[in-house]
C-alpha cells in the first residue's frame, strides 16, 4: 500500500497480522428436484446455467453443492420425498433392503456436472428418516425418530454416502437433520438439542471419511442450543466437525459457541414475487443478499455460506428463475451478489482484520491460498467513497443495478466505491 494522499486516515486499512476464520466455500442447494429443472433445459441453456453457478470466469465459481437425502419421485410435488429404503424391512434389526438407481432424481448428474468445474465439497442432508422409523409413521409433519431405529437410521445415512462413492462422488459433509426445531408440512423430523447430541454418538463412529454436521436449525440464534449441547457432551463433540444454522427465524449476528467451523447453510429472503433488481428496498434484492453474506462472514465468523435455492420456478427468490414452458431462464442480482464473494474468495482463504474510516462501508478482506488478497466493499451510503493508497497489481469489479462484476478502473492508486454498490477488489500476491 502507498501512503494516502490526504491527511485523513484511509477509508480502509487491512491488518494482515490479525487472522479470523478459514473459508470452506460458498454454495447452493438443488434439493427437492430443482436439479431436474436444469437438466430439462436445452443443452446450450443448461451449460449456461452451470456456468453461472460454477464457472470462475463466467459465473459465481461456487464450491459447495448441498444435496437432499431423499428426493421426490417423478411426477410428484416438489415437497414429496422418497428414500433409498422406502419400505420397512421388517423392523430395526432386519437386514436393510436398499434401493439405488444411480441417479437419485438427477442429483448424481448435477454432482458430476459440478465436479467438472472443480467442485469437491458435497454436503448431503436428510430432511427426515423414512416414515416407518418415526413415531408418526410418515415422512411429513415432523415426528421423532424412534429410539430403537437409531442404529438403522445411522446405517441408512452411511449407505447413502456409499452409493454416491460408487458413482465417483465423495460426500464430504453429512447432516442427519434439517431444521429439527420446526415441524414442516413437507418432509421433516424433530430432534431436541439433547436428542441430537445422543444420535451423533450413534452416527459418528460409523460415518468414516465424512465430516458430520449438526444441526441445521431454522434460525441462527436457535442454532446456539444445538451447538451448546454438542459442545457440552465430550462424546458428541468428538464427532461433529461443522456446526450449521439457517437464517429464517433469526439472522447471523454473532458466532456460534464453538471453535469448530460454522456454516450458514440455508436461507433466502422473504417475498411474494420474482425480483431481479439490485436495490429496491424490497428485502429480496441483490443488495440484501450482499449485506447478509457480509454479516455472516464478519459478525458470525462463518466458514461456509449456502444459498437456498440455486434455481426454481414461479414467484421464487432463488438465484435463477426457470421457465419450464419456454425452456429458458432468468438471472437475478442475488446471483451476482453471491458471486462477488464466491468467485474471488476461494476455499482455504483466511479472513483478515480490517479498520474502516467511513461508517457507510461494510468491508471484509481475505487472503487466498495463492497469496492474493480480496477486499469486498459494500457501500451502503448515498455518496461515492474513494479508497486511496492502493498499490501493486490491482483489479476491481463492480456489482450494482447496471453491472454484474463489471470492470472498475483503478487510477493513481485509488478506487472509487460507488454508492449502494458492491465493489470487489483483488490485490496481487504479497
Amino acid at each position: 500500500m502507498n501512503e494516502p494522499r490526504s491527511a485523513d486516515p484511509p477509508a480502509i486499512t487491512i491488518n494482515d497480522r490479525v487472522l479470523h476464520q478459514i473459508i470452506d466455500g460458498f454454495g447452493v442447494s438443488t434439493a427437492f428436484r430443482r436439479n431436474e429443472l436444469i437438466r430439462a433445459l436445452p443443452e446450450d441453456k443448461r451449460r449456461e446455467v452451470l456456468d453461472l453457478w460454477f464457472s470462475r470466469e463466467r459465473g459465481a465459481g461456487l464450491s459447495i453443492l448441498r444435496l437432499g437425502i431423499g428426493s421426490a419421485p417423478l411426477g410428484s410435488p416438489y415437497d414429496e420425498m422418497v428414500s433409498i429404503q422406502p419400505e420397512d424391512p421388517g423392523g430395526p434389526d432386519a437386514p436393510p433392503a436398499y434401493v439405488w438407481d444411480g441417479d437419485d432424481n438427477s442429483q448424481v448428474w448435477m454432482a458430476k456436472a459440478a465436479q467438472e468445474y472443480g467442485v469437491r465439497r458435497f454436503f448431503a442432508v436428510a430432511w427426515s428418516a423414512p416414515g416407518y422409523m418415526k413415531d408418526t409413521g410418515e415422512d411429513r409433519n415432523g415426528g421423532r425418530l424412534k429410539p430403537e431405529w437409531q442404529q438403522a437410521y445411522a446405517d441408512y445415512l452411511v449407505q447413502y454416502t456409499r452409493f454416491y462413492a460408487q458413482e465417483g462422488i465423495q460426500i464430504t459433509e453429512l447432516g442427519f437433520a434439517n431444521e429439527p426445531d420446526w415441524t414442516a408440512p413437507h418432509a421433516s423430523m424433530r430432534f431436541s438439542p439433547e436428542e441430537a447430541a445422543r444420535f451423533v454418538k450413534v452416527l459418528g463412529p460409523i460415518a468414516s471419511g465424512v465430516r458430520l454436521v449438526c444441526c441445521e436449525s431454522v434460525g441462527w440464534t436457535e442454532a446456539r442450543a444445538y451447538t451448546s449441547a454438542i459442545e457440552a457432551d465430550a462424546g458428541a463433540r468428538r464427532w461433529v466437525k461443522v456446526h450449521t444454522g439457517h437464517s429464517y427465524a433469526t439472522p447471523v449476528d454473532s458466532p456460534l459457541p464453538t471453535e469448530r467451523p460454522t456454516w450458514m447453510s440455508e436461507w433466502h429472503p422473504n417475498g411474494t414475487c420474482w425480483n431481479e433488481n439490485w436495490y429496491d428496498g424490497s428485502g429480496s434484492d441483490g443488495f440484501t443478499i450482499a449485506l447478509a453474506v457480509h454479516d455472516a462472514l464478519t459478525l458470525g465468523g462463518v466458514s461456509g455460506y449456502l444459498y437456498w435455492l440455486g434455481a426454481s420456478t414461479g414467484k421464487t427468490r432463488a438465484l435463477l428463475l426457470i421457465d419450464e414452458e419456454a425452456k429458458t431462464y432468468r438471472v437475478s442480482k442475488r446471483l451476482w451478489a453471491l458471486a462477488a464473494y464466491s468467485r474471488f474468495v476461494r476455499p482455504g482463504a483466511v479472513r483478515l482484520d480490517v479498520a474502516v474510516a467511513k461508517p457507510a462501508l461494510k468491508v471484509s478482506a481475505f487472503r487466498n491460498p495463492d497469496g492474493s488478497r480480496v477486499v469486498e466493499v459494500l457501500n451502503t451510503g448515498m455518496a461515492p467513497v474513494t479508497w486511496e493508497g492502493v498499490d501493486g497489481h490491482v483489479s476491481a469489479y463492480l456489482t450494482d443495478e447496471d453491472e454484474s462484476l463489471g470492470s472498475l478502473p483503478v487510477e493513481g492508486g485509488a478506487v472509487t466505491l460507488p454508492p449502494r454498490a458492491l465493489t470487489t477488489i483483488v490485490l496481487g500476491q504479497t
